[in-house]
């Protein structure tokens, strides 16, 4: 078995419910799991900010979204789910790429290839027999049985909610071992998705769209077995940098800002510097000798 997918599966049932927080890099998958969580999230969008520096509108490639994966997998023991937005040209190739890097999970969505952020307007859905198909296909290339595929419904703001569990209902019946039932606007709605569907369901969390942010257990509660922040630490730091760029050149030096700065020995402690430093010195210690 793929031991990502199995230890996500784990988490998901064992967590109640699992907390997933977004992260753009390894050095964040890093202090996530420092911090305590159970499992990462590769948001589609944190990729094409972070790494391209653009908007979230189906412009970044899978060699972009794979690049970031390998990097934070490499770099962590945690599952991490990562989102392939509508399986790219090729979704055979697609699963098989992420599965081989050591991914646990990818989520796949029922949009257009022209897609669009979950929480912003005009989103256009393919037939759900099309978002069928992905499904399947992405059901039959995975090599091992507990890969996660996890289908991801934008249908509730756009054709309500009983479209939208007919989807999930049909997504489930191709394969789908999870669900992301996106934009939500009330909890209730989270427990008509639960009461209807057999599989786990993702609560997404993401600030300043359409859903409000509810607390974990309360979302568990109303049905949700998996929290997901997808972007929550890209946007405080992005904050703070913004904040010191503007300190630095507006006042010439960096003093005012210095709180919102990690320190040298905290990231020293994150990365284990000192220990790693102490190996490398061993290591040149003894090529000089020999």
């Amino acid at each position: 078995m793929s031991s990502a997918g199995k230890q996500f599966r784990e988490a998901v049932k064992s967590a109640q419910p699992l907390q997933v927080v977004g992260v753009i890099n390894a050095y964040f998958a890093v202090m996530a799991e420092k911090v305590g969580f159970q499992a990462l999230y590769l948001s589609g969008a944190g990729v094409a900010n972070a790494s391209l520096g653009l908007p979230d509108l189906g412009m970044s490639e899978l060699e972009d979204v794979l690049t970031d994966a390998q990097r934070i997998v490499r770099a962590t023991s945690l599952p991490l789910l990562v989102d392939i937005d509508t399986g790219w040209d090729n979704i055979t190739q697609t699963i098989q790429v992420f599965e081989a890097a050591g991914v646990a999970a990818v989520q796949i969505e029922d949009q257009i290839a022209a897609k669009r952020c979950g929480h912003r307007p005009n989103k256009v859905l393919v037939r759900t027999q099309e978002m069928v198909e992905r499904v399947k296909e992405a059901v039959a290339a995975r090599k091992q049985d507990d890969f996660v595929i996890m289908a991801r419904t934008d249908a509730v703001a756009v054709e309500g909610m009983d479209a939208a569990i007919a989807r999930a209902q049909a997504y489930v019946d191709a394969g789908a071992d999870m669900i992301f039932a996106e934009a939500l606007t009330d909890l209730s709605q989270y427990r008509t998705f639960k009461d209807q569907l057999s599989v786990p369901i993702l609560a997404n969390m993401t600030e300043f769209g359409k859903t409000q942010l509810f607390h974990k257990q309360d979302l568990y509660q109303a049905g949700a077995d998996i929290v997901l922040y997808p972007l929550s630490t890209f946007r405080s730091a992005s904050a703070a940098v913004l904040s010191v760029l503007e300190s630095i050149h507006t006042r010439g030096d960096q003093n005012a800002i210095l709180d919102l700065m990690q320190t040298r020995e905290s990231l020293y402690d994150f990365l284990n510097y000192e220990k790693l430093e102490q190996d490398l010195d061993k290591t040149l210690k003894h090529e000089r000798q020999g």
